[in-house]
């Protein structure tokens, strides 16, 4: 069985990271932007990180720039933009597509396991969000419009 620890990820200045590091714990994986509507749930996802993270959540942001042109930017001004902003500390990775032929191969698992509205396999947005359970597996996808912070209750039942 494919869990979500399975997977390969490049931090923003490059870094291989085996995802299975984080084995045992809660994900909340977040595709991102730093020029959308939805940008100041930054905020949002690192208020739950702070909150939840010594009880065993991360939250993995993925920047994107497939909608909108809305991450145009290099994986320097991404971490500074996130930092300055938004006093992001979790873990953000190197910008990836989330649909299409080029899409991260954790994307095209993600919505296979949680497909979207009607059955959907697209990701119809910046900033959609998916909780991983401690055991590695999609427990709820959540749409863009979602805060992070209404999410509490659910990374509760996961932890």
């Amino acid at each position: 069985m494919t869990t979500a620890y399975d997977f390969e990820a490049r931090t923003l200045d490059g870094k291989p990271v085996q995802l299975k590091q984080y084995t045992g714990r809660a994900l909340l994986i977040v595709n991102t932007a730093s020029k959308c509507g939805f940008t100041p749930q930054y905020a949002g996802l690192e208020e739950v990180y702070k909150r939840f993270a010594d009880r065993g959540l991360v939250v993995l942001g993925f920047p994107c720039n497939q909608f909108g042109e809305q991450e145009p930017g290099s994986a320097t001004e991404i971490g500074a933009f996130c930092e300055k902003n938004y006093g992001v500390s979790f873990p953000m990775f190197e910008k990836v597509d989330v649909n299409g032929d080029q899409a991260h191969p954790l994307y095209r698992w993600l919505k296979d396991e949680a497909p979207g509205l009607l059955g959907s396999k697209g990701i119809k947005w910046n900033f959609t969000k998916f909780l991983i359970d401690r055991t590695g597996q999609v427990k709820s996808r959540y749409a863009p419009q979602t805060k992070p912070e209404d999410l509490a209750g659910d990374i509760e039942k996961v932890l």
